[in-house]
């Protein structure tokens, strides 16, 4: 878990969005008292709307970051419960593309309406398969600021390339066992060529969900890829409307 920040939180709590197609979309807001303009759709990996992600949306907006949590599994699931003896595994078999587009455009519609205060900038973070689905947000999201993806798998968004257009921040893990560091680099690679503006990072040692925190083993690493999103988000944030100069 990323170091927190001296800054209160307006507000948290569970809510319900509805997709276009009127899938019930389980998500978590969190408010900062002094929004910073930016605003985050926080993807999660297979474990859906787990605590851990309600916990790192309110470190967001300890850092000036509006935050909003969703889960995937609206369509498949017939429990709002996603603790330890959640099967995400079967669940995610189960989704198609045309859903998750629809599940985030719906929070990114919520976010930017103003109900989690002024947005000026909207970006997408996501964790494992929510990693490769941030990424492609590149390419789908109309206006997105920037895409963050933490240990994703390139494979599962490669398709996009060619029509990436926002920003990527790409967090990889080099001894992750989903994605070796040669595909890790390929995709660094692929971005270059295809002119895809980006940061690339690839933690050498760090395991797959290193961020997770688990482990008091990565902490410094951990440490070091918050500060590389917090500065993502700065570098990419446009001033809000009527702030003082």
């Amino acid at each position: 878990m990323p170091p927190g920040a001296p800054v209160a939180v307006a507000g948290a709590g569970d809510l319900t969005l509805r997709a276009a197609d009127g899938n019930r979309v389980l998500a978590y807001r969190a408010v900062p008292e002094r929004g910073s303009g930016a605003g985050i759709v926080l993807l999660p990996d297979v474990r859906g709307l787990h605590d851990f992600y309600r916990d790192l949306a309110r470190r967001f907006a300890q850092a000036g970051v509006a935050a909003l949590a969703i889960d995937y599994y609206g369509r498949t699931a017939s429990s709002d419960r996603r603790g330890a003896d959640f099967d995400g595994f079967e669940h995610i078999a189960k989704l198609r593309p045309d859903h998750t587009a629809a599940d985030i455009r719906a929070a990114l519609e919520y976010l930017r309406s103003g109900a989690l205060g002024e947005i000026s900038s909207a970006f997408t973070v996501g964790f494992c398969v929510g990693g490769a689905l941030s990424w492609g947000q590149s390419a789908l999201a109309e206006d997105l600021a920037g895409a963050i993806g933490f240990y994703g798998r390139p494979e599962e968004c490669r398709e996009l390339l060619p029509r990436m257009r926002a920003p990527l921040l790409v967090l990889a893990a080099g001894a992750d066992v989903l994605t070796p560091e040669e595909e890790a680099r390929r995709f660094e690679a692929e971005l270059t060529e295809a002119g895809v503006p980006h940061r690339f990072q690839l933690y050498q040692d760090a395991p797959h969900s290193f961020f997770d925190g688990g482990s008091t083993e990565h902490h410094q690493v951990c440490a070091h890829a918050w500060r590389q999103v917090l500065d993502f988000l700065a570098d990419h944030t446009t001033e809000p409307a009527g702030s003082p100069r």
